[in-house]
């Protein structure tokens, strides 16, 4: 029998003494990592991989900044944590930094540890401010898997765990290429936005807290919406007096080749979920920023809200430093001119392959939708397609993989979402192992 190569030591300790998520544990095929470096990272048998999703759409800056390693090492000599009642200056630096970062008025912060944490604490300030209950999301959503942020997530992942938290609302999203409302984009009359409006009638504007909606929706399918959805959605809840609150966990910090998501439409919300790209994943963090006028009704009224990790000494030093990499790196600057790259190559590959029905993409945040038949659109796998409906797809990751690339493949979609540090070379490299690997689907489509 031969000797058990390192990987394999590492994956068995991992398989029986921890979960894995969103997954039966006796099918889990994880890869054992060690080491990573800008775009790039080393399983335990020395082989690379090429970082496609820049693991879960986070590390943007690359892996192991030297700013960010160097900050964390800094701070962690001299103050690891303090209490959230106290104050510190990675705190003070990295909320003034946001305030300065975050469109509009958006000037005060309240820290997490995640996404989700921040997420289910903005609904609890929109409720407070307000007064208010209900909480408007879509569908096609993420937002996170602790109680309130699976509750307010549209994807099939909440459905284990329902009932969530009351006062959910959901609309639909614009997902253009499969058009709920039978429109295409040459007669569309914004359905998808009108429809909101007659939900809110429907339910009570004076009920509603807020409208929740991702920046760019993230790892439900990139959906890039219409150039007026986000101004029409400002609009709508200004007259309804119901906060806009923007998740821009994923779209956030450069991804979408503009600081936020909302930015590329100068949109300014009420309140802002941050995470992800906030530390590019060396040092968990989320945060949930506010408009002068929710931080002023706090000044004279009690705030409930608290986590013990809130504002943690070591995330926020790393923050700071990360926050300043964007800026100094023109990593921001670098999406965009990588975005138009990665445009071209989608379309390319979307003209060249029978399976590839539609591509999506803003900056260097994208989707490959892959289908049976371009005519008809009859997807390669199902919506929420359980593991013996994946046909052709489960063949997808393992043979990206054996060519070094790491993606996030999802039903019938192959995300192409890299670090913001990605270099034109990089980028042309990733797309030729996609190239070679949509070989396997055109096997099952109809051009």
């Amino acid at each position: 029998m031969s000797a058990k190569s390192e990987s394999q030591k590492i994956i068995e300790l991992n398989r029986r003494h921890t979960f894995f998520s969103w997954s039966v544990q006796s099918t889990v095929a994880p890869l054992a990592v060690v080491e990573a470096k800008g775009c790039y990272f080393w399983d335990a048998d020395g082989k690379r991989y090429l970082d496609f999703s820049s693991q879960l759409m986070n590390v943007n800056t690359g892996h192991q900044h030297p700013k960010v390693v160097a900050a964390i090492k800094e701070q962690a000599e001299k103050l690891c944590y303090a209490y959230p009642g106290l104050a510190t200056r990675p705190r003070g630096e990295l909320g003034k930094l946001l305030a300065e970062v975050t469109p509009g008025d958006l000037t005060k912060t309240f820290f997490t540890l995640g996404g989700a944490e921040a997420v289910g604490n903005a609904i609890k300030l929109s409720r407070l401010y307000t007064g208010r209950q209900k909480i408007v999301t879509r569908y096609r959503s993420y937002h996170g898997a602790t109680y309130g942020a699976i509750s307010a997530t549209g994807d099939p992942r909440r459905l284990p765990v329902e009932p969530g938290i009351p006062g959910i609302v959901r609309v639909f999203d614009p997902y253009c290429y499969r058009c709920v409302f039978g429109q295409e984009r040459a007669t569309c009359s914004r359905e998808c936005i009108t429809h909101i409006e007659e939900v809110i009638k429907f339910e009570g504007p004076d009920r509603i807290a807020a409208v929740l909606v991702e920046g760019v929706t993230g790892t439900s399918g990139i959906f890039v919406p219409p150039d007026d959805y986000w101004p029409r959605l400002r609009e709508m809840c200004d007259k309804y007096s119901i906060l806009l609150v923007a998740d821009e966990v994923m779209s956030g910090f450069g991804r979408t080749g503009e600081w936020f998501g909302v930015d590329n439409w100068h949109v300014v919300p009420d309140v802002m979920i941050l995470a992800k790209g906030l530390t590019a994943g060396h040092v968990p963090m989320g945060a949930v920023i506010v408009s002068q006028a929710i931080a002023d009704h706090f000044e004279e009224r009690y705030l409930p809200l608290g986590l013990t990790y809130s504002a943690h000494t070591l995330a926020a030093a790393a923050g700071v430093a990360t926050v300043e990499a964007y800026q100094e790196d023109g990593l921001i600057e670098n999406a965009k001119r990588m975005g138009r790259i990665l445009g071209e190559g989608l379309e390319a590959l979307k003209e060249k392959h029978a399976s590839v029905g539609d591509v999506r993409y803003i900056g260097l945040f994208s989707v490959i939708e892959l289908v049976k038949d371009k005519a008809t659109k009859e997807p390669l796998a199902p919506w929420n397609a359980k593991p013996e409906e994946l046909g052709v797809m489960a063949e997808v990751l393992p043979a990206l993989r054996k060519r070094g690339l790491s993606a996030f493949v999802k039903w019938n979609w192959i995300f192409v979402i890299p670090p913001l540090s990605i270099t034109e070379k990089e980028l042309t490299e990733g797309l030729a192992i996609i190239d070679e690997v949509l070989e396997i689907t055109d096997r099952e489509a109809h051009s």
